[in-house]
C-alpha cells in the first residue's frame, strides 16, 4: 500500500515497467490513456493514504473527478488500494474489481476480467505476486489465489488455487499445466530485459478472438 511519498514513486514506476514503457517516458498528451488511468489510480490512492488538511483534500477531490471520468471512458471498475505495484491493463474494455480484493505486485488483467464477491458478501479474493488474468476471466468470491498463477480466457474460478506457478482454464477452472504466469508478464519486472509492449500471451492461455489481441498504445 502507498503509506508516503516514497513508496507512491515506486509504484508509479514499476506500473510504468509492467506496461513496457521505457523509464525515461511520459505519457502522449493524445493517447496512452490506460497509462493515464493507472497514474491517476496510484495519485488517489496517495490522496487517500497520506494527503491531509483542507489544501490535500481538495487536491485529492480533483484526481477523483479525473480518475472517475476516465474511468468510465475506459469501461474500468477498479478501487483504489486494491492492486500492489506493477499493475499492467494492456487493452480497453470492461473490468470489474471488488474494493476488498487484495492483490499482490505485478497482476496483469486483460479485458473483460471481474473479480468480485459473492451474494452480496463482502469478502473477496486475496491474490499473489506475479498473476495473469486472461479475457474474460472471472474469480467469484472470497478465494486465495498463490503466486505466479496464470488464470486462461474465460476461467472461472471459485476455489482456492493454492499451488504457485501453474496454470488454469476452464468453467470451473481446473490446473491444466505447471507452467507459471511469466511469460504472459513484463519480462523486465525479472529481469534486465525490455518488455514487450503487446502484451504477448502463452498458447494456453491466448483468447482466440483476433479482437482481442489489440495492441497496447505506444
Amino acid at each position: 500500500m502507498i503509506d508516503n511519498r516514497e513508496t507512491y514513486q515506486q509504484y508509479i514506476r514499476q506500473d510504468q515497467r509492467a506496461l513496457g514503457r521505457q523509464q525515461d517516458a511520459r505519457p502522449r498528451f493524445f493517447g496512452d490513456e490506460i497509462w493515464k488511468f493507472e497514474i491517476l489510480l496510484r495519485k488517489v490512492e496517495f490522496d487517500i493514504n497520506c494527503r491531509h488538511g483542507a489544501a490535500g483534500k481538495l487536491i485529492g477531490k480533483w484526481h477523483k473527478i479525473w480518475f472517475h471520468r476516465l474511468s468510465v471512458r475506459l469501461g474500468f471498475t477498479i478501487p483504489p488500494n486494491v492492486f500492489g505495484p506493477g499493475l499492467s491493463i494492456p487493452h480497453y474494455g470492461t473490468i470489474v474489481v471488488h474494493g476488498n480484493v487484495r492483490a499482490g505486485k505485478n497482476c496483469r488483467l486483460q479485458e473483460g476480467v471481474t473479480i468480485g464477491a459473492t451474494n452480496g458478501s463482502h469478502e473477496a479474493a486475496v491474490i499473489g505476486d506475479n498473476c495473469y488474468f486472461g479475457s474474460g476471466a472471472k474469480v467469484i468470491g472470497a478465494v486465495r489465489i498463490a503466486d505466479d498463477v496464470a488464470v486462461g480466457a474465460n476461467a472461472v474460478v471459485t476455489k482456492d488455487i493454492a499451488e504457485p506457478g501453474t496454470t488454469w482454464a476452464g468453467a470451473p477452472a481446473r490446473k491444466i499445466s505447471g507452467r507459471d504466469s511469466h511469460s504472459n508478464l513484463c519480462g523486465a519486472l525479472f529481469a534486465d530485459e525490455p518488455c514487450r509492449s503487446t502484451g504477448a500471451q502463452s498458447d494456453s492461455v491466448r483468447s482466440t478472438s483476433k479482437t482481442q489481441q489489440r495492441r497496447l498504445p505506444r
